[in-house]
């Protein structure tokens, strides 16, 4: 949402994105609610209003938006401890304790180090190709 939000010239409502993106206006409030309370979108009331970026997209990660969206869990896998007492359960816990942990902490890693304003300009570097490939008339 950010990126296409970052490509438009004024507010966007919670509807236009719904259109955009293929989905319910709901679910784009929901996902704007905390983008919002991370301090990265406000909203605009009034005629002409609707959502805007609130801060420079140099300084937001991909890391920070899942965590101002998706929460504190990277993986929806892991160990869950339902059956403690199982033995099956605590040898498959064990062996992927550290893998898990290994995995997350370079994904976290990664996405801290993607930030939006490259990802816009990789965005809008594709849609200068694009354009240079439409055919004319």
């Amino acid at each position: 949402m950010l990126l296409h939000m970052a490509r438009h010239e004024g507010a966007m409502t919670s509807e236009t994105i719904a259109r955009m993106l293929g989905t319910n206006p709901v679910v784009v409030r929901r996902t704007m609610a905390g983008l919002r309370d991370a301090g990265y979108v406000r909203s605009e009331k009034g005629h002409g209003g609707g959502w805007v970026i609130a801060v420079d997209l140099e300084t937001v990660s991909l890391l920070d938006v899942h965590r101002a969206v998706g929460g504190p869990r990277i993986f929806a896998i892991g160990n869950e401890h339902s059956h403690p007492e199982c033995a099956v359960e605590q040898a498959v816990n064990e062996a992927l304790q550290d893998v898990l942990a290994d995995a997350e902490a370079l994904l976290v890693a990664r996405l801290g180090a993607v930030k939006l304003a490259e990802l816009a300009r990789n965005v809008d570097a594709r849609c200068a190709i694009d354009k240079e490939r439409a055919p004319l008339g």
